[in-house]
This record gives structure tokens, sequence and C-alpha cells, in this order.
């Protein structure tokens, strides 16, 4: 049986940054070659990043892509790795009609190469194009209409890229008529909570019905509002794991694979189909022989390991560490600065940020007003004192009196103008200083509008936006519990974790007198925010007609507001934002009478 040292790559990738992506392709070919790799695999559209979104529609951009590609090609034969072959995706056009989809030659495709001796050798593109949730591919792209296959060593190996995977035909059961002995899929799949158990049933099944042994390899880092988790995988032809790489970490995976060898002719049992064969969904066998022989047999020394799995709460806050800093490096920022109420929510984005950034680059600062508490005062600064990021203390109350006493206003506009002031002063400072405000709001105040435009709602980022309240309490907890377990100081003070939560906004003020227990509520915003349902369904799940009808009308008439607050990370199946998208002139409730 025919060997192969295989190398998965996942690295991270910058949108646009062709020269940069290039080098960092370049330096792990490098680590890879120095381990004996005989082929080495990159991340969907790793040279010019993904989602590249209406950039793919500027030729400005497409044909710097193509030309970063035949430049890597050449530089990867000039460094002595010629004869290595490197699959890498990147951003390509079609060079012809397809009146079949509509659109003229010169569209752009979501596409991979093949490099080897200096030359790209094969081109592809994404087949299955994903128009769901976050993804826009239909828009930019058109589909490819081949089935890929090198020959590598004496092994056939077939290509996809990420949504060839995820949708049922295509590239997959193509693979098993090309008669492949191995088949690799490059994928960009952003973050999802528990989306990993899913990943792994995805790759298991996909390998049963391809015949073969396959490779799931997979970007990491954070762009705008996405987190790529990395966690590539390889199963063979049973769905037994082989390999499984690390989440949220850049590296390489390099196994020794024992696979069978290349058809002669045809095989019942794996196909066989001749090159140019049209094979499942009318794909064409599009097959280059880069070489025939099998290697000299060798002892295999690298299984590419099996890394341990992080759990639920770990893994969420392992994403909002690395969506937060993906966004702040990545557009140039070296230090944030955060409104520190001594409450949970801006305690939890302090601690993201001093994890993400370094408590050096993290500014806080408490802004105290008449109806402030002291305890909250106090857990600011206890906050700070544990964290030890920069903390700075600056009442409101002055300017407060001085337009009271031009406006005279009273109830929710006094309340409102209070965090507007926050707002404002956050902003100066940032103007100031060069720091990004970042906004401490969550999904459940997010959802029903318990925010105040530009007031607590002002910044550049918002790393909880897509974390419902009941997950900030246990995310906190899971955080001191983890600092405890390593023998550190918990960055969170207890008394944040516990009292009852409150914008502190008018005398004695708590969340509950404007909303349900945020237990209850979450719930039935995961009902409605999440998944979709009516009213009927969610009082059918057990829940208060009038506090459904209350709910549902707060969250509908909040939508303009969601469309002001900035991005932030993306964990959930369906983030505000590109996720969920709802006009804000909308006259349908589902509260309505019918």
């Amino acid at each position: 049986m025919p060997q192969l040292r295989l190398a998965l790559n996942q690295i991270d990738s910058t949108v646009g940054d062709l020269a940069g992506n290039a080098e960092s392709i370049m330096h792990w070919t490098r680590h890879a070659a120095g381990q004996g790799a005989h082929l080495i695999a990159f991340p969907e559209m790793a040279l010019t990043g993904y989602p590249v979104e209406d950039l793919a529609l500027r030729p400005s951009f497409v044909e710097a892509s193509r030309a970063a590609l035949r430049a890597l090609a050449a530089r990867l034969a000039d460094e002595g790795f010629g004869e290595l072959p490197v699959i890498v995706g990147y951003l390509d056009r079609s060079e012809r009609a397809q009146p079949r989809y509509g659109q003229p030659a010169g569209a752009p495709q979501n596409a991979a190469a093949v490099l080897h001796r200096g030359e790209v050798v094969l081109t592809f593109a994404k087949h299955h194009l994903p128009n769901y949730g976050v993804f826009d591919e239909f828009r930019y792209f058109v589909p490819g209409d081949t089935m890929p296959v090198i020959r590598v060593h004496g092994v056939d190996v077939a290509l996809a890229i990420c949504e060839d995977l995820w949708q049922d035909g295509g590239r997959v059961p193509a693979a098993r008529s090309a008669g492949a002995g191995l088949l690799v899929s490059i994928n960009a799949s952003p973050y999802e909570r528990k989306k990993d158990d899913t990943r792994l049933e995805l790759v298991r099944k996909r390998a049963q019905e391809a015949g073969c042994t396959t490779a799931y390899i997979a970007m990491i880092g954070g762009q705008d509002e996405l987190v790529f988790d990395g966690d590539s995988i390889v199963v063979d032809a049973s769905g037994d794991v082989i390999a499984r790489a690390p989440q949220f970490a850049e590296g390489s995976v390099i196994l020794d694979l024992d696979l069978p060898a290349a058809l002669a002719g045809q095989d019942a049992a794996r196909g066989g189909a001749a090159d140019g064969e049209r094979v499942d969904d009318g794909l064409r066998i599009d097959r280059v022989v880069l070489s025939e022989e099998p290697l000299p047999a060798y002892e295999p020394e690298l299984t590419g390991g099996y890394a341990e799995r992080l759990d639920d709460d770990e893994e969420v806050y392992s994403a909002l560490v690395v969506g937060l800093r993906a966004y702040a490096a990545k557009n140039g920022f070296r230090s944030v600065l955060i409104g520190l109420s001594g409450g949970i929510d801006s305690a939890l984005v302090a601690a993201l940020a001093c994890d993400a950034l370094g408590a050096q680059n993290v500014y806080g600062v408490s802004m105290p007003s008449r109806y402030s508490s002291d305890h909250s005062k106090g857990d600011a600064a206890e906050l700070a004192r544990r964290t030890g990021l920069n903390f700075r203390t600056v009442p409101i109350e002055p300017m407060f009196d001085a337009y009271m006493d031009s406006l005279a206003l009273t109830g929710l506009a006094e309340e409102n103008l209070q965090s507007r002031l926050r707002g404002t002063m956050l902003m100066a400072i940032s103007n100031q200083e060069g720091h990004i405000v970042l906004a401490p709001g969550n999904k459940s105040e997010l959802a029903v509008g318990y925010s105040t435009l530009y007031g607590d709602s002002v910044g550049a980022y918002g790393p909880i936006k897509d974390v419902y309240k009941t997950s900030v309490y246990r995310l906190a907890q899971w955080r001191n519990r983890a600092a405890e377990e390593r023998g550190q100081t918990p960055p969170i003070p207890e008394a944040s974790i516990v009292k009852p939560p409150s914008a502190e906004l008018r005398p004695g003020q708590v969340d509950t007198d404007s909303l349900p227990d945020y237990d209850v509520l979450d719930r039935l915003l995961e009902l409605y925010v999440d998944r979709d349902q009516g009213k009927d369904e969610i009082v059918a799940a057990g829940f208060d007609e009038e506090l459904v009808a209350k709910t549902l009308r707060m969250v509908d008439t909040a939508e303009y507001k969601r469309r002001q607050y900035p991005p932030g990370t993306k964990i959930s199946a369906k983030v505000f934002g590109k996720d969920r998208r709802l006009p804000i002139t909308n006259r349908w409730r589902e509260t309505a009478s019918r």
C-alpha cells in the first residue's frame, strides 16, 4: 500500500493581506517540508483571507489574488520546495461563460490551486455555494464543475472546498466515482457553539460516502465578527478518527498515511472513472499526475495526534478572546477602553480584554453618578486591582447637573442622559488617547432594546454581543474557577456576580423592574431569535402568553437600535447582524390577532 506524509496547516489569514498571507504559507511550508511532508494543504482562501465579501466584485483584487498565487508558486520552487505539492485556497475568476447560471466569463470564484514545480498545475472552484447564515456566496461566486484529482506518489487525491462537504452530492460521491484514495477538503468554517461535534460527525459521514480517508483542514483566527476555531480532522474510510488538531491554535498536523494505490483501470468497489468523464452532479473528472510511482517503503513516525477538547464554557470564552484579539490586531489597535460600572457585563468584557491584549493595554474608567452605589464603585476598583488594568475614576455629576440646568429633563430622558454622558466621555478619551472603546452589551439586552443609543452602545466592538445574560454569568464563573485552578487571582469580584443586575440610573433600580428574570427571558429569546419560533409555538412551550406578547413586542421594535450597535464576536447560529436580517420598518407582529 502506498504511503504519504500529509501536512494540514491551520493558519490565520487576514483579508486583503496578500503579501502577509503568502509569507505565512511559506513559513508553514518550510515547517512541513522540514518534517518530511509529501503533500501540504492550507485552508480555503488562505491567500486572500476569508470572507472577502464585496472585494470579490473588484477585478483589481481578483487579479491581485491570481498574480499572488503565481508568485507564490515561483517562490516555492525558488526556495527548494518545487517537488512538494501545495494546495492553497485563493480568489479566482471564471475563464468561460456559464450560461446555466447566467454568469459571464470573468465572474469571481472561490477557488483553490495545486502548486508544483513553480507552476499552478491545477485549479478548481467550490462546487456547492452556501447562501445561508453569514454566507452570501451566490452573491459573489459562480460554482466549479470539475472533480479535481491529483496523483501524488501513486495515490489519487480528490480535492474539495468546505461546503462541498456540508452539502449532499457533488464532490463527495464523485471522489468515490474517481477511485480516490484520499479526499482533502480545505475549509474556512466559522465557529459556532457546539459546532465541533457536528463537524466531526459530518467528516465521518462523508469519509464513508467517499469510501476513502478524508482530511478536513480548517482556518483559525478572526475576521470582523467571525471566529475560526481550527479543529482540523482526519478520519479513515470507515469514519474512525486518525488525527485531530487543537482548537483556536495556529499550527500543523502532520501524519503518515497508508492509502490505496491509484487505479489503473475500472474497479467496481472504488470507481475509477476516466479523465474527462462526467460523474456525480455532472462533475467532470480533472486528474493531474504529479508523481506516478509510490514512495519507497518507510517506517511511519508521525500520527498527527489527538488534541484535547475544550469544555463548552472554555470553548466559548476562547472564541471571545480570539475574536477580540483578532479585531484589535488586524485593524491596528493596540489598546482598548471600557466603562467599568461594577456590573457583570463590563467585568466580563474587561477580563476578556485582559486575556486578549494584556492588562497593560486595557484602560477602565469608572464614571459614577449620584445614583451609583458605593458597592458598584468599589467593585469596579476591585476588578482593576485583580486584573492589573489601567484604572481611573471620572464622576459625571458636574456634567449631568449642567445638562439638567439647561434642559430640565425627567423620567427616561433623565436616565438616558447619564448613559449618553458616559458614552461621550468614553469617545472623548478614545479620541484623545487612541484606545478603541468596547461596548459591554449582551445579547439579551440587544434583543429587547435594553440599552441607550449613543450611551452604553458606543464603541468599536462588542465582545459579548452574541452572549445571553445567563451565559455571561456562567462564563464569569468559569473564568474565576479557571484562575483558581491555576493558582491565580480570580479576575471578577464575587460581588459583581451575585448582586442583582442594575443600570443604576435611578434610585433602587434593578433590571427586573423592566425585564423578566434573565433565566426566563433568555429561554424565551432563544426560541424567538435563534430558532425563529412564533408566539403560538413559544406559548405552547410553557411560557406565559402575556409575557411572550410583551417580550416579542420589545424585540420587534428594537431593530433600529441593533442596526446601530457595533460588530461583535459570533458564537451562536443566529447572531444579530448577518445571521438575522429583518427590516427596521416592519408592521408585522407575531402578537397581532389572526
